[in-house]
């Protein structure tokens, strides 16, 4: 998948919200109070590893970038002399798609199940890649298959999958996130695949617990929202916090399934990872963002934050 999801979902995991998911030289550990929407990130290292993503007016990924092209501001510090400026596309591939199963997604669930079957069966996964599958309704999450979904029988598996009952949303979300945890890493970036409405009527986990699971996983989401198009509801505004947080991409089923995937695909070709020492601030909380120098109309997406205090990743993890 280094062709779909390496070169394209790396930003589905290198994404733009300041993907300081490897934001930090050592594993970052992320937070979301309940009254902020930015991000936080724990590490003790020296140096931040920041991996986003470039596209122009159009919205097209720029393939050219060079390092002049764009400024880091770290907590109001304009940083301009990075340590390293590269391609964060060489990365193995660790994507759980979750299911929304409930109740209220009926009316979408065919065409959920549908891009479903496409990403497994047709996108071009490497074999190193590893692809997992989870669904929710009723109580709780339950996985499908773990590690290795690509075949013909899981993709039927799925296709038989019976939908209703409650949403536990959040909880599926921690459950997920608990598994990327687990299985973590250094050379391996974690992206989460959630189809949902965003609608939740079950869980035990608040959603700024579910949030702060997710951040610690440093995994990017990309959201695919089960709701009509133009029609503006609490859910679709949870799942545009949830992909916005975590430097993914928040998009909509009624989109079809070639814009879907082809959004994930343009984050990963123009996924870059730039790392650089850490600003000295009597501050803990870094506030991220990218800006352009010379173009003014490219846009940039990546995390929002780190926190520079605590760490679980040595100083030699990627």
């Amino acid at each position: 998948m280094r062709n779909w999801l390496s070169h394209r979902f790396l930003p589905l995991f290198l994404l733009t919200t300041v993907f300081a998911g490897h934001l930090i030289h050592a594993q970052t550990t992320q937070r979301d109070s309940e009254g902020s929407s930015a991000s936080t990130y724990r590490s003790s290292a020296s140096e931040v590893r920041l991996v986003f993503f470039a596209t122009d007016e159009h919205n097209h990924p720029v393939e050219g970038l060079q390092q002049d092209d764009f400024a880091v501001v770290d907590n109001e510090r304009v940083i301009r002399d990075f340590r390293s400026f590269s391609r964060a596309d060489l990365i193995k591939l660790d994507v759980v798609v979750l299911i929304d199963a409930s109740e209220s997604v009926l009316p979408h669930f065919k065409e959920e199940i549908a891009d479903v079957h496409q990403l497994i069966s047709q996108s071009p996964w490497n074999p190193e890649d590893r692809l997992s599958v989870l669904s929710f309704s009723g109580m709780g999450a339950q996985i499908v298959c773990s590690g290795d979904c690509r075949s013909l029988f899981i993709a039927d598996r799925i296709a038989s999958l019976s939908a209703g009952g409650a949403t536990p949303l959040f909880d599926a979300l921690e459950v997920t996130a608990k598994i990327l945890i687990e299985r973590k890493q250094p050379d391996v970036w974690p992206v989460i695949i959630l189809f949902s409405d965003g609608d939740d009527t079950i869980s035990k986990a608040p959603f700024h617990e579910a949030l702060e699971k997710i951040q610690a996983s440093e995994a990017q989401i990309y959201v695919v929202d089960l709701n009509s198009l133009g029609q503006a509801s609490n859910g679709t505004a949870i799942l545009q916090r949830i992909a916005d947080d975590s430097g993914g991409r928040h998009l909509g089923i009624g989109q079809g399934d070639v814009e879907v995937f082809n959004s994930v695909t343009s984050d990963l070709h123009s996924a870059r990872l730039v790392t650089y020492a850490l600003p000295e601030s009597g501050s803990t909380f870094h506030s991220v963002r990218i800006l352009p120098t010379h173009n003014l109309t490219l846009q940039f997406r990546c995390r929002r934050g780190y926190d520079r205090s605590g760490s679980s990743h040595s100083e030699n993890s990627p």
